[in-house]
């Protein structure tokens, strides 16, 4: 039972440490914590949203971290379907926003549409 209290302590803990990189990468910032990113050259960097991309890598710790909720109370509650449910969601979000940053161009910088854009 000790075992199983402590993984639930650091499971806690590091759904802790998600949601608060979360709110930070929701600021637009820490782009740099993102691999790939922070590995391309600066001509490469600079066709890409870097805020953008921070904000929704922080809207998916977000869920990350509400999916890790479940995984504790499967634990502490002796629950093992909520702790199977947990890995589903985790699972299904970290997959649904591979696709959805990896397709359609989302994150590529546009060019103004118009002159008032131009002279923002």
């Amino acid at each position: 039972m000790d075992e199983m209290k402590s993984g639930a302590l650091v499971i806690g803990a590091v759904a802790f440490m998600m949601l608060l990189l979360g709110l930070y990468m929701l600021r637009g910032k820490g782009s740099f914590l993102i691999a790939g990113y922070n590995t391309m050259a600066k001509e490469e960097k600079e066709k890409y949203d870097g805020p953008a991309m921070a904000r929704f890598i922080g809207k998916l710790l977000f869920a990350l971290s509400f999916t890790m909720l479940f995984w504790l109370a499967g634990m502490l509650l002796e629950k093992s379907w909520m702790f199977y449910i947990g890995v589903a969601l985790f699972l299904g979000f970290t997959g649904t926003a591979l696709l959805y940053m990896n397709t359609g161009g989302r994150f590529l910088k546009r060019p103004p549409i118009n002159e008032h854009e131009k002279n923002k």
